[in-house]
């Protein structure tokens, strides 16, 4: 989602975090760890020397690495350390790993009873709070996509606020846990430089997407429950960014209206939330309809090729054929005989 444009290096968020990584080891610890399962007993300085590391630095990832049940001494040779079990070692730091997420979640359900409780007591003033600065916008915008459990609403300006397209990874693994994203983009978003191409692999991982010619203001909702409201200044220097976060309140219930409306009234970027209908066998393929879905939502022939992967040239190709298929001389006449014929139904 280009809500703000980001996406740093997905596979060093998700595929380069090994499961090391996530039970507790620092770097160091893991390459020892890794080096001794695969070699008999070894003293420090010599696991040091494989490790090209200074001897200290590899005495106290050890002692580290036997403090959590990982290595331990050679019974023949206690300045000489061998890795326990993996299935054994590893297994029981899984095990506590699962107990600490369970305390937490129920720690969770709790916090979130009493805060609902407390709602009824509120001020007006307490359902919105004010973020400042770009980084505390950035940790807000990445906690609302990572706590959702359902639905990300979305509307995007091409102006980007605190966090870019590229550098937003919690979209794709929020996607790949089944949170459903509903993004309505501003048409001039799709001429920046590569910002087509993100949105093509948006959605691709599944992302609902529409465009229209402006959207009224920048916002995130999750689960309809929190929304996320960025905001920048119009200072003639250096623009300071924050944002509001809006709790359940008619405010709101306002933003949410306003997505709804904005939502309803925008054309989907690609097919696959149109119908196809046959009508007398005349039925478009695959790449017609997406391409007849584009040119529905106002994308010029460069950012279409982008979305289809297809030259300029083919695109401009199949367009006239289209026309042509539909007896017509313009495109607005194509969209009007489209809809006539029921090649896209909405």
């Amino acid at each position: 989602m280009a809500l703000f444009r980001r996406r740093p290096s997905w596979d060093r968020w998700h595929g380069g975090a090994t499961m090391l990584d996530v039970l507790g080891l620092d770097e160091l610890q893991e390459r020892a760890y890794r080096e001794l399962v695969q070699r008999p007993a070894q003293a420090a300085q010599t696991l040091a020397g494989a490790l090209d590391t200074e001897v200290a630095q590899t005495l106290s990832a050890l002692d580290s690495l036997e403090s959590k049940g990982l290595v331990m001494r050679s019974v023949a040779s206690p300045e000489h350390f061998v890795a326990a079990p993996p299935e054994l070692a590893i297994g029981s730091l899984i095990v506590e790993r699962q107990q600490e997420i369970r305390r937490a979640q129920l720690e969770l359900t709790g916090l979130t009873e009493l805060y609902r409780d407390s709602a009824s007591v509120r001020t007006h003033t307490d359902v919105i709070d004010v973020v400042r600065g770009r980084q505390a916008v950035a940790q807000h915008f990445a906690q609302l996509q990572r706590g959702a459990r359902r639905e990300v609403c979305a509307l995007v300006k091409p102006e980007v606020a605190a966090v870019s397209a590229e550098e937003n990874v919690d979209e794709a693994i929020a996607l790949e846990r089944g949170v459903t994203y509903r993004v309505v983009i501003e048409r001039a978003s799709l001429e920046l430089a590569g910002h087509a191409q993100l949105v093509a692999e948006s959605v691709q991982r599944g992302e609902l997407v529409r465009v229209t010619d402006t959207v009224p203001l920048r916002l995130l909702v999750a689960d309809r429950e929190l929304a996320l409201l960025p905001l920048i200044s119009d200072g003639t220097t250096e623009p300071e960014v924050g944002a509001l976060l809006v709790r359940p309140s008619g405010l709101l219930d306002a933003l949410i209206a306003l997505f709804d409306l904005v939502w309803h009234q925008a054309p989907p970027l690609h097919s696959g939330e149109d119908g196809v209908r046959e009508v007398s066998g005349d039925r478009l393929d695959e790449v017609d309809l997406r391409l007849l879905t584009m040119l529905r939502a106002g994308l010029t022939d460069r950012a279409i090729v982008v979305q289809l992967g297809l030259s300029l040239r083919t695109v401009q190709r199949r367009v006239h054929q289209l026309m042509d298929r539909a007896d017509v001389t313009t495109r607005f006449q194509l969209g009007l005989e489209a809809a006539h014929r029921g090649w896209l139904s909405r």
